[in-house]
């Protein structure tokens, strides 16, 4: 007969350990997030290809 309290054990264990491996991948990831630099974000202006006329006529 199965040993099943082993088993379940087993499973448990494995279970608590994939979801601690998760979580601090988890952290790590945002805490490289947090300690990043700001990204150079520039607004581009925009011109159509008939100069800055935008309206149809």
């Amino acid at each position: 007969m199965p040993d099943y309290v082993a088993m379940y054990k087993l499973l448990f264990n494995a279970q608590t350990d994939a979801i601690a491996i998760l979580q601090k991948a988890q952290q790590d990831t945002e805490e490289m997030f947090i300690s990043s630099p700001e990204p150079d974000i520039r607004a581009l202006e925009s011109k159509s290809p008939e100069g800055d006329k935008l309206s149809d006529e």
